[in-house]
């Protein structure tokens, strides 16, 4: 009596292995994406000079609770009358928004449930150092945090307070 020895259909495997395939490239692509596209920083005599009129200092941390190896700013910030400008890196991602919260915030949920209370400041388009003008409507002191958010993904990156 011979064993026929039972293989499962190329073609299911096939379609798995190739959509496995597609679904990495698509990851690896939203990751790469805003690095390939990201305007040049701002030079480092432009941030200089908006420091010199600093109203409030703070500082991104790895270690906020829902930072993780993927999500995470460190740095320097600093706030003036006409913009709030960064020294440091972030985590390369795609539709970064800067917020300022008048609560600490380092949780996404914290994020989403104080949400309303925040101001949107303006985008993020790159990853070490930026200026984000401020506008004149917003005043910084009636709040205490700057947050990093990313916006199409619903993904706290990283915040730091400058003010109790």
């Amino acid at each position: 009596m011979k064993h026929r020895s039972v293989t499962l259909p190329r073609l299911p495997l096939l379609i798995i292995s190739h959509s496995l395939c597609l679904a990495v490239g698509f990851a690896i692509g939203i990751y790469l994406l805003p690095i390939l596209t990201a305007p040049e920083s701002p030079p480092k005599s432009a941030i200089e000079y908006s420091r010199q009129s600093q109203r409030f200092l703070g500082h991104f941390t790895r270690n906020r609770e829902d930072s993780d190896q993927i999500h995470w700013g460190e740095g320097e910030f600093s706030i003036n009358k006409d913009s709030i400008s960064f020294v440091g890196k972030l985590a390369p991602g795609p539709d970064y928004k800067l917020y300022l919260s008048p609560l600490f915030i380092e949780t996404e949920a914290a994020f989403n449930q104080h949400k309303a209370g925040m101001v949107r400041v303006g985008d993020i388009k790159t990853f070490d150092n930026f200026i984000i003008p401020l506008p004149s409507t917003i005043d910084p002191a009636q709040y205490n945090t700057v947050i990093v958010w990313c916006e199409a993904f619903g993904q706290f990156i990283t915040s730091g307070q400058y003010q109790p």
